[in-house]
């Protein structure tokens, strides 16, 4: 695994701190190492944003020996003023992601789909 993956120009709509706790959703016991191989960042990055999302509250560690099991809070509204305003919580952002990875799923094993201007899937052919 080593090597520092290959770097990315221009801008995301998701960050590195959304891309990481998404990940750790996915498997709270994942280590830092494959966390990284995941987001395509340095282990140090990574350390860094957990680091980051505990003191901020969004994320607590136990640690397991060598390891750690992270615990996502979940109730806790995003940092952005818009959202936190709206109620938009880390259990709602990280819900999105997952209905989203979900659909993507059954769109690789059914026929080619795309999305329209207007949000809904339109079949090949039907543009």
């Amino acid at each position: 695994m080593g090597g520092v993956p290959e770097s990315h120009t221009g801008w995301t709509f998701l960050t590195n701190h959304a891309r990481v706790l998404a990940a750790i959703a996915d498997d709270p016991h994942t280590r830092i190492r494959d966390l990284a191989a995941h987001c395509r960042l340095t282990e140090r990055a990574v350390q860094k944003i957990i680091a980051d999302l505990e003191e901020a509250g969004y994320l607590s560690r136990i640690r397991h020996g060598r390891s750690n099991t992270y615990r996502i809070a979940s109730d806790v509204p995003l940092r952005h003023p818009v959202e936190a305003e709206a109620g938009v919580t880390v259990a709602t952002l990280l819900s999105m992601l997952a209905s989203h990875d979900a659909q993507r799923g059954s769109r690789l094993e059914s026929p080619q789909t795309a999305v329209s201007a207007t949000g809904g899937p339109t079949h090949e052919g039907e543009r």
